[in-house]
C-alpha cells in the first residue's frame, strides 16, 4: 500500500512539475518591476543633489538639518570626518559654515565633551543631502507651523 501511494505522489509531482514548465515560459515571465528575468533591465537615472547651500525650513520640532550641499567624496570613517573641516567650532569662523549643535559635543548624560561625542561622529545617520527626486507616493504631510497658525 505504501509503495503504491509512494508511485501514485511521484507520478502525481511529475505531472505538476511538467505542467508548470510548460506554461511558464522563462522570457514571458516577468518580475514585479515588470522586465523578463532573461534581459538586464537600465536602472534609472541617479537624482541630482540640490547644491545651492539654502538651509530649508524644517518640517517639526527636533528635525535634523539637511545637508544643502554635496557630500561627494566625502570621507566619514573612524580616522577622519571631512564634515568637521568646515563645522568644528573652531573652523565656522573661517568657513562662514553652520557650527554643528552644542548637542553634539554632550554624552549620553548630558556633560559636555571637549570633543565631538563618538555617538555624534557618524553625520548621516541623522542628516541627509536633498535630492531632485520626485515623491513615489503622495502625501498631505503639514508642517507644525502650519498647523498652529490653522488653530489660530
Amino acid at each position: 500500500m505504501n509503495k503504491l501511494l509512494a508511485v501514485l505522489f511521484l507520478v502525481f509531482s511529475t505531472g505538476v512539475v511538467i505542467a508548470a514548465t510548460e506554461a511558464i515560459k522563462g522570457d514571458e515571465l516577468a518580475t514585479t518591476r515588470q522586465y523578463a528575468l532573461s534581459g538586464e533591465p537600465q536602472p534609472p537615472a541617479m537624482n541630482k543633489t540640490i547644491n545651492n547651500d539654502r538651509i530649508p525650513k524644517r518640517n517639526y520640532p527636533m528635525q535634523p538639518p539637511v545637508i544643502p550641499h554635496k557630500i561627494d567624496n566625502y570621507q566619514v570613517d573612524l580616522n577622519v570626518n571631512k564634515c568637521m573641516s568646515c563645522h568644528a567650532r573652531s573652523r565656522v569662523e573661517d568657513t562662514q559654515a553652520r557650527m554643528i549643535s552644542v548637542t553634539h559635543y554632550m554624552d549620553r548624560d548630558g556633560n559636555f565633551l571637549a570633543e565631538l561625542s563618538p555617538r555624534r561622529y557618524f553625520c548621516q545617520q541623522c542628516h541627509v543631502v536633498q535630492t531632485d527626486a520626485k515623491p513615489l507616493v503622495g502625501t498631505s504631510f503639514t508642517d507644525l507651523d502650519t498647523l498652529l497658525e490653522q488653530e489660530k
